[in-house]
């Protein structure tokens, strides 16, 4: 019995780095976007758009910049849900502090355990 419940807990405790690598362990910061030094909100250029959807034809609800460091939570094909952890994007040039929704994935470069 005391051999069955120590291999219990050793497997429990064996799943415990897995569970706390899977939650929250992806960041990233926003690459290969226009400095802010040449903004231009109308023309698209030196953010990268946050989306309130998985796509292009979603409406826009913020903005990240250059360098901005994202927590992501969420992946659908090249498009991932991220929310601003620090950068320009604390005090935005447009649209609400720390933003979160969705962005193009081709904008980010990603670390940890990711979607």
């Amino acid at each position: 019995m005391n051999r069955l419940v120590s291999g219990t807990g050793a497997a429990l405790l064996a799943l415990v780095p897995a569970l706390a690598a899977q939650a929250g362990d992806c960041t990233g910061h926003v690459v290969d976007v226009r400095p802010v030094l040449q903004y231009d909100h109308m023309r698209g250029e030196g953010f990268l758009a946050v989306r309130a959807g998985p796509g292009a034809g979603f409406e826009q609800t913020g903005e990240l910049y250059r360098g901005d460091e994202i927590a992501v939570h969420d992946r659908q094909g090249n498009w991932y849900a991220v929310t601003c952890m620090a950068g320009q994007c604390m005090e935005p040039l447009w649209g609400p502090p720390m933003p979160g929704g969705w962005v193009y994935g081709r904008y980010l470069r990603l670390g940890g355990v990711c979607p």
